[in-house]
């Protein structure tokens, strides 16, 4: 879902502020409607009437507050999450709430037209509005609204041994492998086989390097015997966004291949853990080389890990490296 955030506001598509502002407006006249004709819903639906009409006039006042509430939200929906969330709560009990006693007959099936229109068609935009006040809440935000160039990026962000990304491709080729957070049992996975993937590197000429979310220093903590790989810490994610690499859909983050990979993962050993960076960026691995990218893998889902022989072969030939401007090392040549 597009939206983009400066300076700590979120900017959110036209429609989820309709949507808010009709959910809003819909709950008030509803709350009017229960309070000066109490009786009237329960005819239209045929049951029988309260034995106290107050109660279902004081339900019918909380849909008021909410109504408002929900108005004064879709001023600013990314703001507003907690509300949103309250509405996407209240609509799947009001569906359970109604399917629940027709399935049983208790609730003659005329009044699936009110199950409609008050909880149906609000579920879905409500979710997701939802999904996207979760991506634009995680992980720390960026600091531009635009995002680095490849060659701005390759000269402001450093090595951690103090090379700037420019300096250390500089007639060298890098393998960059970007990262998922630490927690992810995808990441943990690499960990465990970094060894091969560093080796794999060295066999082409390549230099190694991961690029994480932590701040500087933290990730030692979690590459224990690794430390001695060059790492970048890009904690906004702003690394990470030059070489294409955005936050993953609900599909590229939990969907079926995720969930039985990752199944397959913690049952290998590799486990999972707390929350280390933006638990919704998706990862990558690239060969870089003077301030270009040569080839790259762009994951498709959380679960996809790098595959550096893949990623070798996808090289460019000689002649074509040469006239797309694409040096290769000498190891290659």
């Amino acid at each position: 879902m597009p939206f983009s955030c400066k300076n700590g506001r979120c900017e959110t598509p036209r429609w989820m502020r309709n949507v808010l502002l009709a959910a809003g407006l819909y709950h008030i006249l509803f709350a009017v409607w229960a309070i000066f004709w109490p009786c009237l819903w329960f005819d239209w639906i045929g049951i029988e009437h309260p034995n106290h009409p107050l109660l279902w006039q004081g339900i019918g006042f909380m849909l008021g507050v909410f109504g408002i509430a929900l108005v004064l939200a879709s001023k600013s929906p990314m703001r507003n999450w907690r509300i949103v969330l309250t509405g996407l709560l209240k609509f799947t009990l009001g569906i359970v709430g109604f399917v629940t006693p027709i399935v049983e007959n208790k609730i003659h099936l005329r009044s699936v037209w009110m199950l409609f229109v008050d909880d149906l068609i609000w579920w879905a935009p409500f979710a997701v509005i939802l999904w996207a006040c979760v991506r634009a809440h995680t992980g720390v935000p960026p600091t531009r609204s635009e995002p680095y160039s490849v060659e701005e990026a390759a000269e402001n962000y450093q090595l951690s041994d103090g090379r700037t990304l420019a300096q250390a491709s500089e007639n060298k080729l890098l393998a960059m492998v970007f990262l998922r957070h630490f927690g992810c049992t995808f990441t943990r996975q690499i960990l465990r086989g970094l060894e091969e993937i560093e080796r794999e590197a060295t066999e082409h000429g390549a230099d190694l390097v991961l690029v994480h979310m932590l701040q500087s220093g933290k990730e030692t903590a979690y590459l224990r015997e690794d430390g001695g790989i060059s790492r970048i810490a890009d904690p906004r994610c702003e690394l990470y966004r030059a070489f294409g690499l955005g936050k993953g859909g609900f599909l590229e983050l939990f969907g079926p291949q995720v969930w039985w990979r990752g199944a397959i993962s913690i049952f290998k050993g590799c486990g999972m853990g707390h929350l280390a960076g933006d638990g919704l960026q998706m990862p990558g691995a690239f060969l870089f080389r003077d301030g270009k990218i040569i080839s790259s893998q762009r994951a498709r889902s959380a679960s996809d890990l790098p595959d550096l022989p893949q990623l070798f072969k996808a090289l460019p030939a000689r002649n074509t490296g040469a006239s797309s401007g694409f040096p290769l090392p000498p190891e290659l040549t």
